[in-house]
């Protein structure tokens, strides 16, 4: 009897005889892929990691079982079991060949025989031992997945998972730190979801909605997070923004989920002399939770005044997201929040193959620092005699056209230039000089193959990055930027990023790789 008739035959029904699929709220997933596998190039993938069983009830993920075949030993699977409750961060695992049973508890180490799978509300209560109220309710209100089209990823399960039990048993400060590119808004929404039609809100009682908040560092993040929660009731998402607030006289309040940057809050005219922020028109307890989006920018820096914001609204319970591990240079943020109640790795997501391997080409040039001598002719401004300028003065203290010219040359020639790309400058004024003289070398013959998208851009530049991220349109394919795009954007077609300054912050990079 092969692996496929001992599940049918014999794991299956002994399933159902223990309430898998039979009592309500309980399901079993068959053949439950938890990674894609690393992408190796070429087209192909290394092995993806898929359980054959996996055991839900009240909407979580309890516990997963590896069957082998009928003739194979009971223990064979054991390994696999392990490591797959491991990954999936499940308690109770089980191997079985269809003659018997054999369960492991990641928790406290024990495992051998047992006589019958446990019973959905058994493996309930084993799993949560402690009862709490907040816990079951929100058990009650499943991920949102657009009518079965959209999945969660297993560690965006586990990290709403870990959110809500630091909700439930009332952490006022949360932190999450997961690699650019692994779906942190994904993440916040699916919290926002389950808080919203839970009813919870810092009274700690169901009796109305809460009022969520998202706080992002630039425009662009907003308006995606604002997108994003699209299937959320269209009157319950509001978009707070300066020119509204200034045409109506007063901030938004009639709604549950607010978007804004910080610099919105943070601006407002001042009264009587003294500033007056717009954040402060809001009462401190108005909001029951607030996401601070790649909070290691600057919102928890003790020096920053966007730490203003979070210490006037610090009756709410604050969810810090961000795609770094603990460093030097965001020390402050890990201490604001505490430490993180789930990491995920930009290593993590390219060996589970959720992201994408990169490769580094470095290309040098013979003209890496410069010294004026009188033979060279100065264009404009002044030059400073025997100053030897270096890679950080380039473009920003000091700039030469050929020496610009030399190095969009370089990248043209070594990519493919009909695959999208992005070009990271060191100002505005470079990303618009560099994407002339791509425009002036390109291959292709519209006019529209490469385009800029900065801060001076405005409108045109946020319909050319939607342009840009939409996979069905191939124009523009080249975005020059400077700062506005490092903390990421989603755009899934990307296949070359070429840095154009230099990147001193391991972080930084990280993001815009991610």
């Amino acid at each position: 009897m092969n692996e496929a008739e001992t599940r049918a035959e014999h794991v299956d029904p002994a399933l159902k005889a223990a309430g898998w699929g039979v009592v309500e709220g309980s399901r079993v997933l068959r053949e439950y892929p938890i990674t894609l596998g690393r992408i190796e190039g070429y087209g192909r993938r290394s092995k993806p990691l898929i359980a054959d069983y996996v055991l839900v009830y009240r909407n979580h993920k309890l516990a997963v079982i590896e069957a082998k075949a009928w003739d194979e030993e009971l223990t064979e699977g054991v390994a696999q079991a392990k490591q797959y409750a491991g990954k999936l961060a499940i308690r109770f695992t089980y191997a079985t060949n269809g003659q018997g049973i054999y369960g492991i508890d990641m928790d406290n180490g024990t495992e051998g025989e047992v006589p019958h799978y446990p019973a959905p509300d058994d493996l309930w209560k084993r799993t949560f031992a402690k009862q709490n109220a907040w816990h079951d309710r929100f058990a009650t209100v499943p991920f949102e997945d657009k009518g079965g089209y959209f999945q969660g990823r297993y560690y965006q399960d586990i990290a709403v998972e870990r959110v809500m039990e630091a909700i439930a048993v009332g952490n006022p400060r949360i932190l999450l730190t997961l690699a650019t590119g692994t779906g942190k808004t994904f993440i916040a929404f699916q919290i926002a979801w389950k808080l919203f039609h839970s009813r919870w809100n810092l009274s700690r009682e169901p009796s109305r909605r809460p009022r969520i908040l998202f706080l992002a560092d630039r425009n662009i993040l907003a308006d995606q997070a604002y997108n994003a929660f699209s299937a959320f009731p269209e009157d319950a998402l509001v978009r707070i923004e300066p020119d509204d607030i200034r045409k109506k006289g007063r901030v938004p309040k009639n709604g549950s989920l607010f978007f804004t940057i910080f610099q919105t809050f943070m601006s407002g005219p001042p009264k009587d002399g003294k500033p007056s922020p717009y954040f402060g028109e809001y009462p401190p307890d108005f909001f029951d939770f607030i996401v601070i989006d790649e909070c290691h920018r600057g919102g928890a820096n003790d020096e920053s005044n966007w730490r203003d914001i979070l210490n006037y609204f610090a009756p709410a319970v604050q969810l810090g997201l961000t795609a770094t591990p603990k460093r030097k240079d965001n020390v402050d943020t890990y201490a604001y929040f505490g430490e993180p109640v789930f990491i995920y790795s930009l290593k993590d997501g390219i060996n589970d193959g959720f992201l994408t391997p990169f490769k580094v080409k470095q290309i040098s040039t013979t003209l890496d620092d410069y010294v004026y001598t009188p033979d060279d002719k100065l264009i404009e401004g002044v030059i400073e005699s025997g100053k030897r300028y270096t890679e950080p003065d380039f473009n920003k203290i000091i700039e030469i056209k050929e020496r610009e010219a030399h190095r969009v040359k370089l990248f043209m020639d070594l990519i493919n230039q009909n695959e999208k790309t992005l070009v990271f400058c060191a100002t505005q004024d470079h990303a618009l000089a560099v994407r002339d003289l791509i425009n002036q070398m390109k291959s292709v013959t519209d006019p529209n193959y490469c385009q800029r998208v900065t801060a001076n851009d405005g409108a045109l530049g946020e319909q050319h990055l939607r342009d840009f991220q939409d996979n069905e349109k191939a124009i523009p394919t080249i975005l020059t930027t400077s700062q506005k795009l490092s903390t990421g954007v989603d755009a899934r077609n990307i296949r070359n990023i070429v840095l154009m300054r230099p990147i001193n912050s391991m972080i930084e990079f990280k993001q815009i790789i991610g």
